[in-house]
């Protein structure tokens, strides 16, 4: 095991890493520093100095294999603070013990390092962990059971005989991540709600980073005392200065460090002297400068993560809370944020006072706001987790330019879109830099950003491909209900915007339907007879603001509709604001029901009595904007109304049969199965491959081809060819008697080429179907992502494919296939017979579990999979395998 930084339920970290021969003086005062009655708990007998010597030595020298010891540390000199070790006793059995230094009990040390104990033992073979707790010991069974692992408790004479297995099952894994939420909650506290703040590098000239962060600070009215820190400078903007951290006579929760950044580090290490528990690097060059940043921001990350002290930056713009209770503008921009419940994360500092800005000037408001710069502790994934329990936090937007742990952020995204949208803009679409691939998977995957496509899309994230999409997002998610469809009612009294907003509303996947006939006949006794009342509803020119209310709730109320866009075009006689007022009207007649959105043409900013109702009628420039606004907003309304359900469990696989396949070829190094280890693996999960034959000479092809009976198709074997039709490497539809001389003619025409094939596969022809595709590429960041889509020669012409990260539920798979282009030539095309699509559901389910369960296995292609009218079948497959270390399962360190 690696060593790893982990987080504690308080929020602040220590280091988990293999006990050492070396730590035997570390851990023998640990030892020494534990209660007695901790070391009676823990040993069960009088701990003499003696004793405690030597069992510092026996439990420091272990071979981590038959025993494994891990520490918990903290600070530069890693003071031991928990220790936990297992023995094998025999077979797969081990005894297990814990210990956890007093003053840290209760913050979850024990439970993480049990954790990853199990996890040590799982992977050396130990099955089931025992151990021997001594009647009064409550707290080390709850240890146990707070692992979540499911725990036997049998009662012996005089102690108690605790057995539990160490896989991870589902209700483990569910304690590890709610573990982690808490940890993250509460490592956002000091940042959000300090009791005292630091400004180390604080100005007295305003104008400059310091200067302008102190008079924010004392300007927005923290509630807490404010401390200056400059060795230079008695007194700062009139409040007396200290010359260093240390010096500040009370407490400090949180320090802000704007010093250069040369000096950061040793600022920093000031800050852990002091016992400050939160940093916020407003100084740049660090990482995002070179070689020597890298280095000068690990070893900021190492002061930190020594100290316990949690990390915002460096090199960002600062925070921002606008709680009554709170009041923290910590940051260094002209704006001043008004308190709203938008929760926004920026991953650019540049950024920040433009979002504070527009946010006010669009009436949102923020309840906190982050720049995180170089993210180099505190992650997306961490605040998304706080503003899921944030009462003042409704909606989460999110500008991201990078991921650090995708498949995380997808796990904590899904979880908190349950009952908060989350909204994100990721910059970043070029294809530029992505990695050559040598599979038609890999051409279609890895040049695009189509995998951020499939996170946010199965994570329920809204993707927006502009700030101002964004902010229109969040106009709509602040104010109005997700609708329940994808049904439009357009009103307008134009009826060429209100033509755009249908045509955009089509474009995006919305529906304009025609509305019932009881809802025509309702309109057309309040409207004049030149009006069109189908959908969208043409008021003419001539409306009035009545006409506006009465029509709102009439659409508003027919059954076929799930949300209405409103358009107004002020004429010559009818006031914005009337019109404003009946919307309003309306919109409260119709209870909330459903999402109302306006559109007031040639009218600068959004009418006064839609800012100032009770119920907040948000409001676009544009009829398309409004339109791509509710696309966005229906599209996440649908994927919460949908249930989530786990993978299937499927039938038939035989996992070590293809773990002893895999472990087999990467005894050669990395690199592609050969096509009998591809057959053997694919075999393993059910996946259906044609009847073949793989033969070394052209004579033996022709053999197997008589065995086989019938037409075959015939394709040499080279470990460097992918497009085996381009080279001449594929015939078709060859009786017996043509195979062998088809085979000697290809051999030719290769060597010719410089290729020289290791032999040949013969094929038993399959009915003819529609080719597709099901592939697998596993990226650096994202795991496994998982495409389907047309299959054949021209794979990489048509693209059309569809992506998802693994793992897939059936759900999943379905929509898959239901997205593609191509999908109606299974579904039976004019006249065409139908091809059995859920054959190729089945096949996207198995191969996403042949690579969560085989992570090595990093590139797949099966191309094409012949979908018949009954079944399907792969017609040529390719597998690469690679050596894979997986990460650490307890609640290592993260970042979005």
């Amino acid at each position: 095991m690696r060593e790893v930084d982990v987080v504690l339920r308080d929020g602040s970290t220590v280091r988990v890493r293999p006990v050492r021969p070396e730590d035997e003086a570390r851990y023998l005062a640990f030892l020494r520093a534990l209660s007695e009655e901790s070391r009676a708990m823990r040993y069960f007998v009088p701990t003499s100095e003696t004793f405690l010597a030597e069992e510092a030595r026996r439990e420091t020298h272990v071979d981590h294999d038959q025993r494994v010891g891990l520490v918990a540390t903290t600070g530069a000199e890693e003071r031991i603070v928990g220790h936990a070790i297992f023995a094998r006793r025999d077979g797969d059995r081990a005894e297990v013990a814990v210990a956890v230094a007093d003053e840290y009990q209760g913050k979850g040390i024990g439970t993480i390092l049990v954790g990853y104990l199990a996890e040590a033992a799982a992977a050396r073979g130990i099955r089931v962990f025992e151990a021997e707790v001594m009647p009064a010991n409550h707290r080390m069974v709850q240890l146990f059971r707070e692992s979540g692992f499911p725990l036997e408790v049998n009662v012996k004479a005089g102690e108690l005989h605790v057995r539990f297995p160490t896989l991870v099952t589902d209700e483990a894994r569910a304690v590890f991540e709610q573990r982690e939420r808490v940890a993250s909650i509460n490592a956002l506290h000091p940042f959000f709600q300090p009791r005292a703040v630091a400004v180390i590098g604080a100005s007295r000239q305003r104008g400059t980073i310091g200067g302008e962060l102190f008079h924010n600070l004392l300007s927005y009215g923290f509630n807490g005392p404010v401390y200056p820190v400059n060795p230079t400078a008695p007194v700062i903007q009139s409040v007396p200065a200290y010359p260093s951290v240390e010096a500040i006579p009370g407490p400090v929760d949180l320090a802000f460090i704007a010093v250069p950044a040369a000096h950061v580090n040793d600022v920093a290490r000031q800050c852990a002297r002091k016992g400050v528990r939160a940093l916020v690097v407003i100084s740049a060059g660090f990482a995002e400068t070179g070689a020597e940043g890298r280095t000068r921001q690990a070893e900021l990350v190492r002061i930190c993560r020594a100290a316990g002290m949690r990390l915002i930056g460096p090199n960002c713009m600062g925070v921002v809370n606008t709680d009554p209770a709170v009041r923290l503008n910590g940051t260094f921009v002209p704006f001043t944020a008004e308190a709203g419940r938008i929760g926004f994360f920026s991953q650019s500092g540049a950024l920040g006072a433009a979002i504070i800005d527009y946010t006010n000037a669009l009436g949102l408001g923020l309840s906190t706001f982050v720049s995180v710069g170089n993210k180099a502790d505190i992650s997306g994934n961490d605040l998304i987790s706080y503003w899921e329990s944030d009462p003042r936090t409704g909606v989460i937007l999110l500008y991201l330019e990078s991921f650090g742990n995708p498949r995380k952020f997808s796990r904590i995204a899904q979880r908190a879109g349950r009952s908060k949208p989350i909204a994100a803009v990721k910059s970043g679409r070029s294809p530029a830099g992505a990695r050559a691939t040598s599979s038609h998977t890999g051409a279609l995957v890895a040049a695009s950003d189509i995998t951020v496509d499939a996170l946010f899309h199965q994570a329920g994230v809204i993707r927006t491909d502009t700030l101002e999409e964004l902010f229109d997002v969040a106009l709509l998610l602040i104010n109005q209900p997700a609708p329940r469809g994808k049904r439009v009612g357009i009103i307008t009294n134009g009826g060429g915007p209100g033509i755009l907003c249908a045509d955009a509303c089509a474009a995006e996947g919305l529906e304009v339907p025609v509305l019932g006939e009881a809802t025509q006949a309702r309109l057309r006794t309040v409207l004049p007879p030149a009006a069109s009342v189908t959908n969208p509803v043409d008021m003419v020119a001539a409306a009035t603001a009545d006409h506006y209310r009465e029509v709102l709730r009439i659409v508003g109320a027919d059954p076929a509709v799930d949300a209405v866009i409103v358009i107004f075009i002020p004429p010559l006689a009818v006031k914005t604001e009337d019109v404003a007022r009946a919307i309003v009207v309306a919109a409260r007649d119709l209870a909330g029901s459903k999402p109302i959105l306006s559109v007031f043409l040639a009218a600068r900013g959004v009418p006064a009595a839609l800012r100032e109702a009770d119920l907040h009628i948000p409001s676009f420039a544009f009829p398309e904007d409004a339109a791509i606004a509710l696309a966005r907003v229906a599209r996440y309304g649908e994927w919460r109304a949908k249930p989530q359900i786990p993978p299937p469990a499927l039938q038939g696989i035989r996992r070590d049969e293809a773990a002893a396949i895999v472990a087999g070829a990467l005894q050669r190094g990395e690199g592609w199965l050969l096509p009998e280890e591809v057959q053997g693996l694919l075999s393993c999960y059910g996946l259906p491959l044609v009847r073949q034959r793989i033969v070394p000479r052209p004579e033996d092809a022709g053999a197997a081809a008589a065995e086989m009976g019938g037409t075959v198709a015939l394709k040499a074997i080279a470990p460097d060819i992918v497009h085996k039709t381009e080279l001449g490497a594929v015939r078709l539809d060859l009786r017996p008697d043509e195979v062998r001389a088809a085979a000697e003619q290809m051999a030719g025409s290769l060597a010719a080429r410089g290729v020289a094939p290791a032999g040949f596969l013969v094929q038993q022809m399959v009915p003819q179907g529609v080719e597709m595709l099901v592939g697998v590429l596993h990226d650096p960041q994202f795991g496994p992502v998982i495409a389907c889509g047309a299959g054949g020669v021209l794979v990489e012409l048509l693209r059309d494919v569809s992506v998802r990260l693994t793992p897939l539920n059936a759900d999943d798979a379905a929509e898959m296939i239901r997205s593609l282009k191509t999908y109606p030539l299974l579904a039976g095309f004019r006249g065409q017979p139908a091809y059995d699509a859920a054959a190729l559901q089945d096949a996207l389910l198995r191969v996403s579990a042949l690579v969560e369960d085989l992570p090595q296995v990093v590139e797949l292609d099966c191309n094409p999979i012949m979908v018949l009218e009954q079944g399907a079948a792969v017609i040529d497959a390719r597998v690469r395998v690679a050596p894979y270390e997986p990460a650490p399962l307890a609640a290592a360190r993260e970042q979005a």
